[in-house]
């Protein structure tokens, strides 16, 4: 019998604090490689919150404490040693408005390569700019705009473009917090490309406050309620065969 793989992100009773209020509560889930997992539930379930401790994110936020374990690669994050800036490098984000700076597309495209010194040529700075573009599926579109001011774009070439930049610093994982909030249904079928494309290569964890695009993309679900997983397996089982009632209230439109 084959041994399934260990899992890339593992949480072990994870727990986590606003001040005195608890956002997340003894969460354990396990998240495998190379593929897209979605977290789905009610506004307010904590689903963001566990995003963002992925990467640390809510170390910025004055107040919050967290108890328990988050493996990464076998490696517990919240660890007192751990270097936060080589975990948001393995860890990267894309957040739910795009936010590109306002540099040309090509600037946008080497400032993390500069900042971690990667790369300092120009010829492997214009061949990282180009292999980041294809991966997002937009080098024919921009190849001849690399100088123009970013802002100028599309609000899904945004989105594009800063995934792009996400994965130009080479993460082994990619947040994603609710990326199409902001986008038309036509916008938010290209990101979902996208990202149907990115998974070959890279870990994927999404959260979704749309569940068609959970069932359409993911190929595992987590549903939180209230600071809890209630419940977490394949795509296919979770939106056909729940088990747990919570989730099949939420799933069947009767909750949240």
């Amino acid at each position: 019998m084959t041994k399934n793989p260990m899992p890339i992100i593992e949480s072990k009773k994870l727990n986590l604090f606003y001040e005195k209020f608890q956002a997340l509560i003894d969460v354990d889930i396990a998240i495998r490689e190379k593929g897209i997992t979605a977290i789905i539930g009610p506004s307010g379930c904590g689903k963001s919150t566990l995003l963002r401790t992925f990467n640390r994110m809510n170390d910025l936020i004055e107040g919050v404490t967290m108890s328990g374990e988050i493996l990464i690669g076998g490696e517990n994050i919240l660890a007192p040693h751990v270097d936060l800036v080589g975990l948001r490098k393995k860890v990267g984000m894309v957040f739910q408005r795009p936010n590109p700076f306002p540099l040309t597309i090509y600037e946008n495209l080497v400032y993390g390569l500069k900042v971690h010194h990667m790369i300092s040529s120009r010829a492997d700075l214009d061949k990282s700019v180009e292999e980041s573009l294809k991966a997002v599926l937009l080098w024919d579109k921009l190849k001849d705009r690399l100088h123009t001011n970013a802002l100028r774009l599309s609000l899904e070439e945004k989105q594009r473009l800063c995934i792009a930049r996400t994965l130009a610093i080479k993460p082994e994982i990619i947040l994603m917090d609710e990326p199409c909030s902001a986008l038309d249904p036509i916008a938010t079928l290209k990101i979902e490309e996208t990202a149907r494309e990115l998974k070959k290569d890279y870990t994927i964890v999404i959260v979704t406050h749309n569940m068609q695009q959970a069932a359409r993309i993911s190929d595992e679900v987590g549903f939180m309620l209230l600071g809890k997983l209630i419940e977490f397996g394949k795509t296919e089982d979770i939106f056909n065969r729940p088990q747990d009632k919570k989730t099949e209230e939420y799933i069947t439109g009767r909750y949240g």
